[in-house]
Protein backbone atom coordinates (compact mmCIF):
# COMPACT_ATOMS: atom_id res chain seq x y z
CA UNK A 1 0.00 0.00 0.00
CA UNK A 2 1.43 3.39 -0.94
CA UNK A 3 1.53 6.45 1.31
CA UNK A 4 -1.30 8.23 -0.53
CA UNK A 5 -3.67 5.35 0.09
CA UNK A 6 -2.62 5.22 3.74
CA UNK A 7 -3.36 8.95 4.18
CA UNK A 8 -6.70 8.68 2.39
CA UNK A 9 -7.74 5.68 4.49
CA UNK A 10 -6.79 7.55 7.67
CA UNK A 11 -8.84 10.58 6.60
CA UNK A 12 -11.79 8.38 5.67
CA UNK A 13 -11.76 6.72 9.10
CA UNK A 14 -11.51 10.09 10.84
CA UNK A 15 -14.34 11.76 8.90
CA UNK A 16 -16.60 8.72 9.24
CA UNK A 17 -15.98 8.74 13.00
CA UNK A 18 -16.62 12.51 13.24
CA UNK A 19 -19.83 12.08 11.25
CA UNK A 20 -20.96 9.31 13.58
CA UNK A 21 -20.14 11.22 16.80
CA UNK A 22 -21.76 14.41 15.55
CA UNK A 23 -24.95 12.50 14.65
CA UNK A 24 -25.04 10.66 17.97
CA UNK A 25 -24.64 13.92 19.88
CA UNK A 26 -27.17 15.96 17.90
CA UNK A 27 -29.76 13.18 18.19
CA UNK A 28 -29.63 13.56 21.98
CA UNK A 29 -30.27 17.31 21.92
CA UNK A 30 -33.42 19.38 21.95
CA UNK A 31 -34.27 22.12 19.48
CA UNK A 32 -33.27 24.64 22.15
CA UNK A 33 -29.91 22.93 22.67
CA UNK A 34 -29.05 23.29 18.97
CA UNK A 35 -29.29 27.10 19.07
CA UNK A 36 -27.97 27.68 22.62
CA UNK A 37 -24.56 29.26 23.07
CA UNK A 38 -22.55 29.40 26.30
CA UNK A 39 -22.06 33.19 26.06
CA UNK A 40 -23.42 35.89 23.75
CA UNK A 41 -20.08 35.87 21.90
CA UNK A 42 -19.85 32.07 21.58
CA UNK A 43 -20.98 29.86 18.76
CA UNK A 44 -23.96 27.57 19.07
CA UNK A 45 -24.09 24.07 17.65
CA UNK A 46 -26.14 25.59 14.81
CA UNK A 47 -23.26 27.97 14.05
CA UNK A 48 -20.72 25.15 14.15
CA UNK A 49 -22.75 22.88 11.88
CA UNK A 50 -23.25 25.80 9.46
CA UNK A 51 -19.51 26.52 9.55
CA UNK A 52 -18.55 22.90 8.85
CA UNK A 53 -21.03 22.90 5.99
CA UNK A 54 -19.66 26.19 4.66
CA UNK A 55 -16.08 24.94 4.71
CA UNK A 56 -16.97 21.72 2.91
CA UNK A 57 -19.08 23.63 0.40
CA UNK A 58 -16.39 26.22 -0.33
CA UNK A 59 -13.48 23.83 -0.61
CA UNK A 60 -15.01 20.66 -2.03
CA UNK A 61 -18.52 21.06 -3.44
CA UNK A 62 -17.36 23.93 -5.66
CA UNK A 63 -14.49 21.92 -7.13
CA UNK A 64 -15.96 18.44 -7.35
CA UNK A 65 -19.67 19.00 -7.74
CA UNK A 66 -19.86 22.31 -9.62
CA UNK A 67 -21.47 24.38 -6.86
CA UNK A 68 -21.04 28.14 -7.34
CA UNK A 69 -18.16 29.65 -5.38
CA UNK A 70 -19.20 31.76 -2.37
CA UNK A 71 -16.56 33.93 -0.69
CA UNK A 72 -18.59 35.59 2.08
CA UNK A 73 -19.53 33.02 4.70
CA UNK A 74 -20.11 35.45 7.59
CA UNK A 75 -23.69 34.22 8.08
CA UNK A 76 -22.27 31.03 9.62
CA UNK A 77 -21.39 33.05 12.72
CA UNK A 78 -24.51 35.18 13.10
CA UNK A 79 -25.63 35.42 16.71
CA UNK A 80 -29.02 33.88 17.29
CA UNK A 81 -28.84 31.59 14.25
CA UNK A 82 -31.90 29.39 14.06
CA UNK A 83 -31.68 25.76 12.97
CA UNK A 84 -33.86 22.81 13.85
CA UNK A 85 -32.47 19.55 15.10
CA UNK A 86 -33.46 17.90 11.81
CA UNK A 87 -31.72 20.64 9.82
CA UNK A 88 -28.57 20.20 11.93
CA UNK A 89 -28.60 16.45 11.37
CA UNK A 90 -29.23 16.83 7.64
CA UNK A 91 -26.59 19.53 7.11
CA UNK A 92 -23.98 17.63 9.11
CA UNK A 93 -24.68 14.40 7.20
CA UNK A 94 -24.50 16.18 3.85
CA UNK A 95 -21.18 17.80 4.75
CA UNK A 96 -19.47 14.63 5.90
CA UNK A 97 -20.98 12.61 3.02
CA UNK A 98 -19.41 15.11 0.61
CA UNK A 99 -15.98 14.81 2.26
CA UNK A 100 -16.21 11.03 2.24
CA UNK A 101 -17.25 11.04 -1.42
CA UNK A 102 -14.26 13.23 -2.36
CA UNK A 103 -11.92 10.94 -0.43
CA UNK A 104 -13.36 7.89 -2.17
CA UNK A 105 -12.73 9.66 -5.50
CA UNK A 106 -9.12 10.30 -4.42
CA UNK A 107 -8.73 6.68 -3.34
CA UNK A 108 -9.86 5.54 -6.80
CA UNK A 109 -7.49 8.06 -8.45
CA UNK A 110 -4.65 8.73 -6.00
CA UNK A 111 -2.60 10.58 -8.60
CA UNK A 112 -5.16 13.43 -8.34
CA UNK A 113 -4.19 14.21 -4.75
CA UNK A 114 -1.54 16.70 -5.94
CA UNK A 115 -3.87 18.56 -8.31
CA UNK A 116 -4.29 22.30 -7.74
CA UNK A 117 -8.00 22.80 -8.50
CA UNK A 118 -8.26 26.27 -6.91
CA UNK A 119 -5.96 28.09 -9.35
CA UNK A 120 -8.86 29.76 -11.21
CA UNK A 121 -10.80 30.73 -8.08
CA UNK A 122 -10.84 34.24 -6.60
CA UNK A 123 -7.82 34.91 -4.36
CA UNK A 124 -8.15 33.13 -1.03
CA UNK A 125 -7.73 34.92 2.26
CA UNK A 126 -6.71 32.47 4.93
CA UNK A 127 -4.51 29.55 5.79
CA UNK A 128 -4.16 28.31 2.20
CA UNK A 129 -3.67 30.03 -1.13
CA UNK A 130 -4.92 29.25 -4.61
CA UNK A 131 -1.94 27.01 -5.29
CA UNK A 132 -3.03 24.55 -2.60
CA UNK A 133 -3.19 20.94 -3.64
CA UNK A 134 -6.03 18.61 -2.76
CA UNK A 135 -3.70 16.96 -0.25
CA UNK A 136 -3.02 20.31 1.43
CA UNK A 137 -6.73 21.08 1.58
CA UNK A 138 -7.60 17.66 2.98
CA UNK A 139 -4.91 18.00 5.65
CA UNK A 140 -6.03 21.55 6.46
CA UNK A 141 -9.59 20.32 6.93
CA UNK A 142 -8.27 17.36 8.95
CA UNK A 143 -7.08 19.92 11.51
CA UNK A 144 -9.98 22.32 11.15
CA UNK A 145 -13.18 20.28 11.11
CA UNK A 146 -12.46 17.91 14.03
CA UNK A 147 -11.89 20.93 16.28
CA UNK A 148 -15.47 21.97 15.54
CA UNK A 149 -16.71 18.43 16.14
CA UNK A 150 -15.05 18.69 19.55
CA UNK A 151 -16.79 22.01 20.18
CA UNK A 152 -20.16 20.48 19.28
CA UNK A 153 -19.53 17.64 21.74
CA UNK A 154 -18.39 20.05 24.45
CA UNK A 155 -21.46 22.29 24.07
CA UNK A 156 -23.70 19.20 24.11
CA UNK A 157 -22.05 18.05 27.34
CA UNK A 158 -22.60 21.51 28.82
CA UNK A 159 -26.29 21.18 28.02
CA UNK A 160 -26.84 17.51 28.87
CA UNK A 161 -24.11 16.69 31.36
CA UNK A 162 -23.99 13.08 30.22
CA UNK A 163 -24.11 11.79 26.67
CA UNK A 164 -24.80 8.22 25.54
CA UNK A 165 -22.22 6.97 23.03
CA UNK A 166 -23.96 3.87 21.66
Amino acid sequence: MDSTTIVIDLLLRKYKADQKWTRIVIEQLSEEDIVWSPTPESNSIANLVAHISGAVYQWFETVYFGAPYIDDRSEEFERGMQMSKEQALELSKKSYDCLIQVLEMMKANPERILEQPYLNFPTFNGALDNQATILEMLLHQFRHLPSHTGQIIYIAKMRKGHLVWE
